[in-house]
């Protein structure tokens, strides 16, 4: 069976790259059948945070993604915190370093630093020289006297390994460039190359799916799967999110966290839709699908080598075009926390709501992200505020005397329907010989303090005859 696993760190916010690793993996899995598992990888003390934990779950329901096994809801293979499983490491630590796999090494930061120096002087990369590699008993009795810290180191075959990559193809790390390395900390935790590679091998993952950015500790898993007598997973490296001027996807592009987007107002199939299909092909030119769409046209072998190109301008098109096309009822509730932050509401009542409803679905078409609805239905709720710069564009002693006789047009009205007001501010136009646009005009700034806005007069209808005529009144005066 196929299983595959995301791992996130909870030491900042889910990332739009860690997100697109996620739904990468999610459906691969699901497109054959696998399972989908979590896996949090809190080793890192100082900067894991049990919030960020929280959050990255929450952000991942948000999308739509559901695993099988996680640190929430358990499993056949678990703990799935690695901060939980440190004593399993210990035990494939201890068992490697009594096979002589691995051993001892008691060099100090100072040590390390000089070695680094001499590696740049001779314009070499920087690694470890191997002088602890086979220290006399004497030697290592010595540093246990002066209880000098060790880390454990792997030996490093000298010799190449290669890989085939699912979406790369064939890779070779040549051997000489591979140095003794760490496994196991001073500290008793093991190092991230270490932790998954236990992790993949225990939880029997069949597929690491991940950034090109862990391309080059590749060659490190490959060395401890065999340490430990492992089968070796198949790889797979997407390429690289970029921002729109094709550098890497930082904080100068705007916002990079799925968090900052749904905060924003963002839904969660559009940004699902867009996420998953960076760095892939579909098999036509179609860029609006469903889930179940997703998981069937997803195919690894179709992923590029080219990085993808995270643009926020394609995300908030696609992200408009799926506010368009959902329920006035949907978007309502999705709405509610952002008009409660602009206190536009409070308590609710059946009435209130049918009419908040109903001013959305007249600004429907032009909402881009939630965040926007307060601004776009505010007038409705609340009485406008009259900006003085267009005040003094539209309104003047001429079109106060259009807005008297409208106002007159209005207070006789029964019906106070959009078609009824319309066909009379129509005729009124007719009659007067005046163009509509010199009448819509100041009608429009009249009654919601705007110079633009939904449907002129199926908003006058929903704003009511009595707040209507108040509205021209305050204007004329």
């Amino acid at each position: 069976m196929v299983r595959v696993r995301f791992a996130p760190s909870p030491t900042g916010y889910l990332h739009i790259g860690n997100a697109r690793t996620a739904l990468f993996n999610y459906l691969f899995a699901r497109k054959n059948n696998g399972k989908f598992i979590l896996r949090i990888e809190d080793t890192d003390k100082e900067r894991s945070r049990k919030e960020y934990e929280d959050a990255i779950i929450e952000d991942l329901k948000w999308l739509g993604i559901e695993w099988d096994e996680g640190p929430d809801i358990g499993g056949e293979f678990g703990p799935y915190r690695q901060s939980e499983r440190i004593e399993i490491y210990r035990e494939f630590a201890e068992k490697l370093l009594k096979e002589g796999i691995v051993y001892k090494c008691y060099c100090t930061k100072e040590e390390l630093e000089k070695m680094r120096q001499k590696a740049e002087e001779k314009g070499l990369p920087p690694g470890y020289d191997g002088r602890c590699r086979n220290l006399t008993r004497e030697k290592i009795s010595e540093y246990e006297r002066e209880k000098r810290e060790y880390v454990l180191r792997l030996r490093v075959p000298d010799q190449t390994i290669e890989i085939n990559d699912l979406i790369r193809g064939k890779v070779v790390f040549e051997g000489e460039n591979l140095t003794d390395f760490v496994i196991m900390k001073s500290d008793g935790t093991p190092t991230f190359n270490f932790a998954v590679v236990i992790d993949d091998y225990l939880m029997k993952i069949t597929h690491v799916i991940r950034g090109e950015d862990h391309l080059s500790n590749t060659p490190k898993h490959i060395l401890i799967f065999r340490a430990i007598g492992a089968e070796i997973p198949q790889f797979a490296h997407m390429s690289m999110t970029l921002g729109p001027d094709r550098t890497r996807l930082s904080k100068r592009h705007g916002a990079t966290s799925v968090r900052a987007y749904r905060e924003q107002g963002y839904l969660p199939e559009a940004f699902f839709n867009y996420i998953s299909l960076l760095g892939w092909g579909t098999t036509d030119s179609k860029e609006i699908f469903t889930k179940e769409q997703l998981i069937n046209e997803f195919s690894i072998e179709r992923c590029h080598k080219a990085s993808a190109v995270f643009d926020p301008e394609k995300l908030l098109w696609m992200n408009s075009y799926y506010i368009r096309n959902s329920s006035v009822d949907r978007i309502y509730q999705l709405s509610l926390p952002f008009l409660k932050e602009a206190s536009l509401i409070d308590t609710i009542d059946d009435k209130k709501e049918k009419y908040i409803k109903k001013a959305i679905s007249l600004e429907q078409e032009k909402i881009k992200v939630l965040k926007e609805v307060p601004y776009l239905i505010e007038f409705f709720i609340k009485e406008p505020v009259y900006q003085k710069e267009e005040y003094e564009k539209l309104i003047n002693d001429q079109t106060k005397e259009i807005l008297r006789e409208i106002f007159g047009i209005f207070e006789k009205i029964e019906s106070f329907n959009k078609e009824e007001i319309e066909n009379n501010v129509r005729n009124y136009c007719k009659e007067k010989g005046i163009k509509t646009s010199f009448v819509f005009h100041p009608l429009r700034f009249a009654v919601s303090g705007r110079t633009k806005g939904p449907d002129l007069f199926a908003m006058i209808e929903l704003l009511g005859k009595e707040k209507v005529l108040e509205r021209i009144k305050k204007v004329i005066k």
